[in-house]
């Protein structure tokens, strides 16, 4: 009860509060760049996307954590989860700078996201692990896609990307050497599509 109690309370910070980071933006001391209406709209839209991504990071492991019964596992869960709470924060703060708008569909995002998470806790430990390497793994690819597509000028927004993917990925070798369980191919192939219809909506909502 009580791990399903902070997992509540952490659907509403994350949902209805200004997010706090403990570690301060890769974007500090970063001068805002002079962006064109349209680099400015595309730079937006896509922090959206990820911020959209880190409200589902924080179901995911919200969830995962509340189900598991490995205290080591739980720990680990809610450590990443305090990291990507920084990431969720620093995502804000450019939507702001860029002067752009969170998705308008979180709560439907976060309850999607924390209920995939509690069946991937359900089926076992190493699944859960498994789940998060290959969320991770495809979260990666996705910021990786970004810094691609971002303005080349917005180095603010370039900042925050580049080391979000590099905690993604440590999160996900973390996981692996934990002991993760490889998930089969129709599962991932069906995590990527969620996730493409997730991001595409995002972009504009």
């Amino acid at each position: 009860m009580d791990a399903f109690l902070t997992a509540a309370d952490n659907a509403l910070r994350t949902l209805f509060a200004q997010p706090r980071a403990s570690e301060q933006t890769p974007a500090h001391g970063v001068p805002e760049a002079s962006l064109d209406p349209a680099q400015k709209k595309l730079a937006g839209a896509l922090m959206r996307v990820n911020h959209v991504g880190e409200v589902c990071a924080q179901a995911l492991y919200s969830a995962q954590a509340a189900v598991t019964r490995d205290p080591a596992l739980r720990d680990h869960l809610q450590a990443a989860a305090r990291e990507e709470t920084d990431h969720l924060a620093w995502t804000q703060q450019r939507l702001d700078a860029l002067g752009a708008r969170p998705s308008l569909l979180n709560p439907l995002w976060f309850a999607g996201a924390f209920a995939l998470g509690l069946v991937a806790a359900k089926v076992s430990d190493r699944a859960n692990l498994g789940f998060v390497v290959e969320t991770e793994t495809q979260v990666a690819s996705h910021l990786q896609s970004h810094l691609d597509r971002l303005p080349e000028q917005d180095q603010a927004s370039r900042a925050v990307v580049a080391r979000m993917k590099q905690d993604e990925e440590r999160h996900a070798d973390q996981a692996r050497a934990a002991g993760a369980l490889e998930l089969p191919a129709p599962v991932r192939l069906a995590m990527k599509g969620a996730a493409k219809v997730m991001t595409t909506t995002a972009h504009y909502l």
